[in-house]
């Protein structure tokens, strides 16, 4: 083999197109090797993300789509933009506009409590100020473990359905989600386009905790 052919040989092995060139096992997540590349990836993956998710209601299809290409990109498979467009119009229907719509009207409910909490408008704010907070980081948390479960195949319904299990399966891995809910949140109050940043490490993520598991497991 010269030279030309090795180098192409190592390159198709470093993305799981080809065939190891030693006695070891091909990468894990041949995509991931590159961490300035992913980082980019994921950047690209919040932008794609906020775009979809601009009409409010679209938010847990743009999450869905966002997640399915990030692993598609890890994964080393051809994750065009046109791939997350797609995944993006199979999640809006049938279901996903009901659970952006749902998803929006408990946000608002949860944001108004809050305000009127710290107004001091009624008694014990603090108090109810905490649990509208508690409240919409669990929100977060479960729209970030749907939108991780939804496929084409299986809809919103059987995503929604197993949160409680997938939740109770990987304790650790659920906080991790609140983590990320919170980061948006954080981000985006600090700066508002920082949300690109926040909705693709959240979408990251929702990638990276499920694949822990399996590899623990």
């Amino acid at each position: 083999m010269d030279r030309r052919q090795l180098r192409a040989a190592r390159r198709a092995e470093a993305s799981g197109a080809g065939p190891t060139l030693g006695d070891h096992a091909p990468a894990r997540h041949p995509g991931a090797k590159g961490v300035f590349a992913l980082f980019g990836e994921v950047l690209w993956t919040g932008l794609l993300v906020t775009i979809a998710a601009l009409p409010i209601i679209t938010l847990p299809a743009a999450l869905a789509a966002g997640i399915r290409h990030l692993r598609r990109y890890i994964a080393a498979e051809q994750s065009h933009a046109r791939t997350f467009w797609q995944d993006w119009r199979l999640a809006l229907l049938p279901g996903g506009l009901i659970a952006g719509v749902i998803t929006a009207a408990a946000a608002i409910v949860l944001a108004l409590d809050v305000i009127v909490a710290q107004s001091g408008a009624l008694p014990g704010g603090p108090a109810v100020a905490l649990i509208g907070w508690a409240g919409l980081v669990a929100l977060g948390t479960a729209l970030l473990l749907t939108a991780s479960a939804w496929t084409p195949e299986t809809g919103w319904r059987t995503a929604i359905r197993g949160i409680p299990r997938t939740a109770g399966a990987d304790p650790a891995g659920t906080a991790y989600l609140a983590v990320a809910a919170i980061l948006v949140g954080v981000l985006t109050w600090m700066l508002a386009p920082l949300i690109l940043a926040g909705l693709g490490c959240a979408a990251f993520a929702a990638v990276a905790v499920p694949a822990r598991q399996r590899r623990r497991a």
